[in-house]
C-alpha cells in the first residue's frame, strides 16, 4: 500500500511538472511572436501636392532706352522708388534737338510763303490766258511751280515733325506705374541712341512660370475636368521655406511640349499688394489635384529592391509575405498606388526592417484614417 501510494504521488509530480513545462514553452513561444502594426488598405479621396520650382516675373517689366543721343542732363527718380504713368524719369540735353525745331519751323513758314506766292501767280497766268495775252502753257508752268512748292510744305512739316518728337524723346516718361530698377548712368554721362537706362516693373502682380511634365499635366487635365470654369488654386513657396500669403490661380499654360524636356510650361497669377515679390525670383509652386478612388500606402511601409517596390502583406493566418507593387506616384508621406494592391490587403505599416517571408506576426491594427490624421499633423508642423 505504501509503494503504491509513492508511485501514485511520483506520478502526479511528474504530470505537474510537465504540464507547467509545457505552459511555459507556449508563453515563451507566444512571448517571441512580434507585435507590428498593421494597415488595412482602402480607396479614398485624398488630394495629391505637386511641387514645381518656378521663375517669378512682373505681368507689367520693361525696359527703357534711349531714344536720342546726348548728355544725360537730370535724373529726376532713384533706385528702386515707386513711380507713376507719365512721370518723367531723365531729361538729355535738348538745345541741339530745340534749334533743330526752330529750323524745321522757319523751312516750314518759308515753303508756306513760297506757296502763297505760287498761288498768286497761277491766278494771275490765268488771267493773261484768258485774255489770249500769254499761252496756256505759261498757265501749266505755274502750276507745276505752285506743286512744287506745296510738295516742300509737306516735307517741311514732315521735318518738323521728326524735330518735334526728338526733342520731346530728350525727357523719358515712365509708360506706366511701377519700380525703378538700377540707374547705371549719372547726370553728365554721354548717352548714346539706344542706351538701356534703367528697367520699370509693375510688380502689383506677379506670374510664376512652372514646367509640369506630360503625366502630370494629363493628371491635371482629367483633375480640372470636374470642375470646369474653376482656375486651379495655387500655393507659392518662398525661398527661405516660407509660404506666401496670397494664393494664386493658373491662367494659361503653352500650346505645345518642349521637345527637348517633355514638359509644358505652366503660368500662375498671384496678387502682390505688397510688392514683397520681385521681379526675377524664385519659388516653388504647389499644385494640388484631388483623386477620388486612390490607394495609398505610407511610404515607411515600402522598400526597394533592384527598383521595384515592395511590401509585407499580412494574410488570414497572420504570416507576412513581399508583394510588389507599381506606383503611380507620391507625396511627402505616401504612395499612390498604380498596381500590385488593392482595397482590403493588409500591410504591415511599421517595422519592416527586421521581418523575413512566411514569419507570423501578431498583427497590431491601425486605421488609415489614423495615419491620415497623423499626416496632415507632420505636413501642417512642416509648413
Amino acid at each position: 500500500m505504501k509503494n503504491y501510494n509513492w508511485s501514485f504521488l511520483l506520478g502526479i509530480g511528474l504530470f505537474a511538472t510537465g504540464c507547467a513545462t509545457q505552459s511555459k514553452d507556449s508563453s515563451e513561444i507566444k512571448d517571441s511572436i512580434p507585435t507590428i502594426p498593421v494597415t488595412e488598405l482602402k480607396q479614398q479621396k485624398t488630394d495629391l501636392h505637386r511641387e514645381y520650382v518656378s521663375d517669378i516675373h512682373a505681368v507689367k517689366n520693361v525696359e527703357i532706352y534711349a531714344r536720342v543721343k546726348g548728355y544725360l542732363e537730370e535724373v529726376y527718380v532713384d533706385e528702386g522708388k515707386e513711380v507713376k504713368k507719365g512721370q518723367i524719369l531723365f531729361r538729355i540735353n535738348n538745345e541741339e534737338y530745340a534749334a533743330e525745331l526752330a529750323k524745321a519751323n522757319a523751312i516750314l513758314q518759308s515753303a508756306i510763303a513760297d506757296a502763297k506766292g505760287a498761288e498768286l501767280e497761277v491766278g494771275r497766268v490765268k488771267m493773261l490766258v484768258e485774255k489770249n495775252v500769254v499761252s496756256k502753257t505759261e498757265l501749266e508752268v505755274a502750276k507745276a511751280k505752285y506743286a512744287a512748292v506745296t510738295a516742300r510744305i509737306e516735307e517741311a512739316r514732315s521735318m518738323k515733325s521728326n524735330a518735334s518728337i526728338q526733342l520731346a524723346q530728350t525727357q523719358i516718361k515712365a509708360p506706366f506705374d511701377g519700380m525703378v530698377d538700377r540707374l547705371p548712368f549719372k547726370i553728365g554721362s554721354l548717352i548714346n541712341e539706344g542706351t538701356l537706362l534703367t528697367s520699370l516693373s509693375d510688380t502689383r502682380n506677379i506670374y510664376a512660370y512652372f514646367n509640369v511634365s506630360e503625366n502630370e499635366y494629363l493628371e491635371y487635365v482629367k483633375a480640372r475636368g470636374k470642375t470646369t470654369g474653376k482656375d486651379a488654386v495655387v500655393e507659392l513657396e518662398l525661398a527661405d521655406g516660407s509660404y506666401f500669403r496670397h494664393k494664386g490661380t493658373i491662367e494659361t499654360m503653352e500650346g505645345e511640349f518642349d521637345e527637348g524636356t517633355g514638359s509644358i510650361a505652366f503660368r500662375a497669377k498671384f496678387a502682390n499688394p505688397e510688392k514683397l515679390l520681385k521681379h526675377g525670383s524664385t519659388g516653388t509652386i504647389r499644385l494640388t489635384n484631388t483623386l477620388d478612388n486612390a490607394i495609398l500606402i505610407p511610404q515607411k511601409a515600402a522598400f526597394e529592391i533592384q527598383d521595384k517596390s515592395f511590401v509585407y502583406v499580412v494574410d488570414k493566418d497572420n504570416k507576412v509575405k513581399t508583394r510588389s507593387f507599381v506606383p503611380k506616384s507620391r507625396t511627402s508621406t505616401y504612395y499612390v498606388v498604380k498596381s500590385g494592391l488593392e482595397a482590403g490587403d493588409k500591410i504591415v505599416y511599421e517595422g519592416i526592417q527586421g521581418l523575413k517571408e512566411g514569419v507570423t506576426i501578431n498583427p497590431k491594427t491601425v486605421s488609415m484614417d489614423t495615419l491620415n490624421v497623423a499626416a496632415k499633423g507632420i505636413e501642417l508642423s512642416a509648413r
